[in-house]
Parts: structure tokens; sequence; C-alpha cells
């Protein structure tokens, strides 16, 4: 566990004190009890037991303000907590080594199965996007909690040529925050309004002036969303995947990526032209990395369907590092409503 204000744990320092001023206030009612024969009897007729049980009230109430001293410190720790993931999107790689046959009956049918199966698990609250990528990348389905059209959407992948992973981290970025503009033609996708204009592409002044600044969050702050990538070959065409990641770092969305197929490379031979495809897994875990995701690799089909598992389960609870004040504070508040219940009952007073 850590502290957000550290500084804050000097207050521990008041806990001795306040022990002290209590066994001072004791020691001043014994002297006044020696004065009064009849208070003399009546406390050695009271049994050990009940004159231990004066001291539970104050004892808890002192606990209960050992723990609001470290809830003022912020504390945070790694636990496991439920998320509020409300769209996550499927990019989904569909270049042509998708049909190698390593992988019964081939790679796109084993991908097609399991994300039918991961979009069949997601709670129906959940709504959920299909990203597709080879050459480009482009919105199979926009999120929706319709998991009719999911399914129908997935049925419907075709092949295509290349691997462009950067631009289906961008498309999928774009399917969550519609108003963000990048660029998908260069290899640098941040958009730059004076390569725009040179191109051609028409701008509006008014509306430019309309948006307001983007403001880059922490990575993996931003919990509404989530994006799951799954490729198997390296990206040889459009924008540079990593700088794509840094992006969707800067907006908080993690990426989830899943490596599918040999890590080797193998040929793969289709309508008498062939080509080498090797699994890139460096850059998948670095995008993984960068964004605070996690990446997982998958050799088979079964394989394959147990990274989604996992990954619908993570999707549900998530393990990760938060201020826990509210816990602190909540066991304070309920420590000294124990003693003040405590003191009231026994004593009819308040401590």
């Amino acid at each position: 566990m850590t502290f957000i204000w550290p500084d804050m744990l000097w207050l521990l320092a008041a806990v001795p004190a306040l022990i002290a001023v209590y066994l001072l206030l004791l020691r001043r009612k014994k002297k006044s009890a020696l004065r009064y024969a009849s208070l003399s009897l009546v406390k050695e007729a009271m049994g050990p037991g009940q004159r231990f049980s004066r001291h539970i009230p104050p004892l808890i109430f002192l606990l209960a303000l050992t723990v609001l001293i470290f809830a003022t410190a912020r504390p945070s720790a790694v636990v496991t907590l439920p998320t509020q993931h409300e769209t996550v999107i499927l990019a989904m790689d569909i270049s042509g080594s998708m049909r190698a046959t390593d992988v019964e009956p081939n790679r796109i049918t084993a991908a097609q199965a399991a994300a039918k199966s991961f979009v069949s698990d997601q709670p129906r609250r959940t709504r959920i996007g299909l990203v597709t990528f080879a050459g480009t990348a482009a919105v199979a389905q926009a999120p929706t909690d319709n998991r009719e059209e999911l399914l129908a959407a997935i049925d419907r992948f075709q092949l295509q040529r290349a691997t462009a992973i950067g631009s289906g981290i961008l498309v999928s970025l774009k399917a969550i925050f519609p108003d963000a503009d990048f660029d998908l033609r260069s290899s640098n996708p941040r958009r730059d309004p004076t390569r725009d204009s040179l191109r051609g592409a028409p701008l509006d002044p008014a509306r430019e002036q309309d948006k307001p600044a983007f403001k880059p969050v922490p990575a993996g702050s931003y919990g509404s969303a989530v994006i799951i990538l799954l490729s198997d070959g390296q990206s040889n065409v459009g924008p540079d995947p990593i700088e794509s990641a840094r992006i969707a770092a800067e907006r908080g969305v993690r990426v989830y990526t899943v490596g599918f197929g040999t890590t080797e490379g193998e040929i793969l031979r289709f309508e008498g032209w062939a080509m080498r495809v090797r699994l890139d897994e460096e850059t998948l875990k670095k995008i993984a990395e960068l964004t605070q995701g996690e990446y997982y690799y998958a050799g088979t089909a079964a394989d394959l369907k147990k990274v989604y598992q996992t990954l619908s389960a993570r999707l549900v609870f998530e393990t990760r590092e938060t201020e826990i004040t509210a816990f602190f504070s909540a066991a304070g508040a309920m420590l000294a409503l124990v003693a003040a219940l405590l003191s009231v009952l026994w004593y009819n007073r308040i401590l």
C-alpha cells in the first residue's frame, strides 16, 4: 500500500499524545476516588472484567481516529474491482495470412468462432464494436448491444492483402471518440492541419476553433472503453502501430493485444503466389505495455478461445492500483459509531 499524501501520516504522532492524556485523566479520577470512601468501595467491588470494559469504547475510538488519519493520507493499493466498461472494440486482422491452415480449419474461421463466443459472453449492457484491418481499416459494426448484428458482421469478414495494425488502432479509437481526428494516410498518425490543407482536404476554420484543445490523460485511465486487437502478422503498411498506441495511451484507452499464429514464420501459398508470414510479438507487447493493457499469445484455436474467455473475465473484474481512501473513511466512521454506541449503552454517556 502507498500513500498519495504521505506527509499527512505525521498526524499519527497525535495518537500517543492522546493516550498520555487519557492515562492522565484516569490518574486524576483515581485520586478523586480515594477522597471518598464510598467511591473507593465501589471500585473495589467491581470485578477485573468490568474495570477493563470501561476502556473498550475509548480504545475503539482511538483506533477509529488512527484509521481516519490513514484515510487523510489518501492510501492506494492494488485491488480487484468490478469494471465499468461500456464499450469494447474488437479489432481483428483480416489480412491474407489469416487463411493459413496451421489452425484447423484455418485461422480466420477459428478467430471468428472465438470472437462469436466472446460476444455472447459479454453482459447485455456492454456495447461491442467491430473493426477489421488489412491494408486499411474500417468499422465493420459500430458499437451496439445487438448481439445478432455483431454475429452477422463477424460472418461477413472478407480477407484482404497487407496488414495495417496502426490503422486498426486508430479506427478503433475513432469508434470510441467520434469527434477525434487522426491521419490514416501517413506513417505518423498525429493529425497535422497544414499537411491536410496541402493534400487538398478541406478544413472548416470555425469548426476547428470550436473544438477544445486535447489534453493527454494518464495511460489506462479511461474506464469506459477498451480495445482488443488480434493480429497474426507484421504491420507493413499504414500508420506506425507504436505511434498509434501512444495516441491511445494519451486518451487513456487500454489496448489488449492477442498474437495468433506462429512466431517462427511460415510460407503461405495461395492462387499461385507465396508470402512469408510471421507474428510480430514485440510490437504487440509494446502496444499493450504503452496503453497499460496486456498481451496474450494463442497458438491454436483452443488457445484463442481460452484467451477470449480470460479477457471476458478480465473486463468484468480488473486488478489495478486505485485509491482506497473511501474504505478507510468508512471503516473509521464505523469504528467511531461503535465506540459511541457502546459508551451510551454501558455508561449512558459518549466516551
